[in-house]
């Protein structure tokens, strides 16, 4: 079990490595927290032993693990997941959605937002098809230019419509991390998914598909937001 401030240490590492992609280092967060270095190289080393994170290369920070990334996301405050920023993608999916005509086209439209708000791929089902928007977003990511990489995304891809369908997640919202996906296990990829009634089906999903670097919070709550707007629109 790890100590209150070795989870605050954890949530700053994901988040900070969420925003700028290189391992975080001791010197930046002894002045978040306002401790030595060498008291955040104690509790990352706790935390590296428990399995939240690792140090990618020598001399380097560090970067969090499958492990850290389902630690954070499990303790997730309800409240803190309510942000200015949720706030404004809220308004943006709802603008989006709202009168959006045909039941296919206000889908798309509450995809295509996810995929400006989140950077990521957005997908959803319509009908028994798979709508998927933003590729270039997924495959800009720095942890995607490496070609064997982009291969096992690729075939992630693939296989995901398919997959959806067969295994039909029954939560209002999943999130699978990295090796936690049924398909693409070394792909590197979160997929962040939600469902909600629509026209064609019951059992519609709306959610992104991207990097385990993931700002979680912000992103679990928009894909939420979007499933919700969609019902509302949907069923006016």
């Amino acid at each position: 079990m790890i100590t209150k401030r070795q989870q605050l240490i954890l949530n700053a590492i994901i988040e900070q490595y969420a925003e700028v992609a290189v391992p975080v280092g001791s010197s930046l967060l002894s002045k978040v927290f306002g401790v030595s270095s060498a008291t955040i190289r104690a509790e990352m080393a706790d935390l590296e032993h428990f399995g939240y994170i690792m140090q990618p290369h020598t001399s380097a920070g560090r970067i969090p693990t499958d492990k850290g990334y389902r630690f954070y996301v499990n303790n997730l405050d309800k409240e803190e997941m309510e942000s200015a920023t949720e706030r404004r993608g809220e308004r943006a999916i709802n603008a989006r959605v709202s009168g959006g005509g045909l039941p296919e086209r206000t889908i798309r439209n509450a995809v295509d937002t996810l995929v400006e708000l989140t950077s990521n791929l957005g997908l959803a089902t319509i009908g028994p098809q798979l709508y998927i928007s933003g590729l270039s977003n997924l495959f800009g990511q720095p942890e995607f230019m490496d070609g064997s990489q982009v291969q096992q995304v690729a075939r992630l891809l693939d296989n995901l419509e398919p997959w959806l369908y067969e295994v039909a997640p029954n939560q209002p919202l999943n999130v699978y991390i990295g090796q936690e996906n049924p398909i693409g296990r070394s792909a590197g990829c979160s997929l962040i998914i939600g469902r909600f009634r629509s026209p064609y089906s019951d059992q519609s999903y709306i959610g992104v598909l991207g990097p385990t670097r993931q700002s979680y919070r912000d992103v679990m709550n928009l894909v939420r937001r979007s499933g919700e707007a969609l019902e509302v629109a949907l069923y006016e």
